[in-house]
């Protein structure tokens, strides 16, 4: 399976942005797709995830509210809109598939997209 993200920029605080990840490869809408971010001098975080059919979603407490995360498997396409970000929404933004649904575990996520910058200032 094979990931791209797309969609970061530089905004202010306040505003709207929307990610997509294309993915590719066997099977590739049977994985669950999440999104994760990484701050300079952090570590990777989750952000959110869906499963393979939209039947569940998850995101972290940080941006409840504010974050969705949909997918199109017609599109092989997963997007996440962002609302009102803040600049401490900063960081790289990965999207990652897994065959299970643990949204929270990095370690569950075999294959990853290359990242893509988001920067929110003040």
């Amino acid at each position: 399976v094979q990931l791209q993200a797309s969609g970061g920029g530089l905004v202010q605080a306040g505003d709207s942005l929307r990610l997509s990840c294309v993915t590719s490869g066997r099977s590739s809408s049977t994985y669950a797709v999440a999104w994760f971010r990484q701050a300079p001098g952090r570590e990777r975080e989750f952000v959110a995830a869906i499963t393979w059919n939209s039947s569940r979603m998850m995101y972290a407490d940080s941006v409840k509210g504010r974050f969705t995360i949909s997918r199109d498997n017609a599109k092989n396409t997963v997007n996440l809109q962002m609302n009102t970000l803040k600049p401490e929404d900063t960081a790289v933004y990965y999207c990652a598939a897994s065959r299970s649904f643990i949204p929270g575990n990095l370690r569950t996520y075999n294959f990853w997209g290359q990242g893509t910058q988001v920067t929110v200032s003040s």
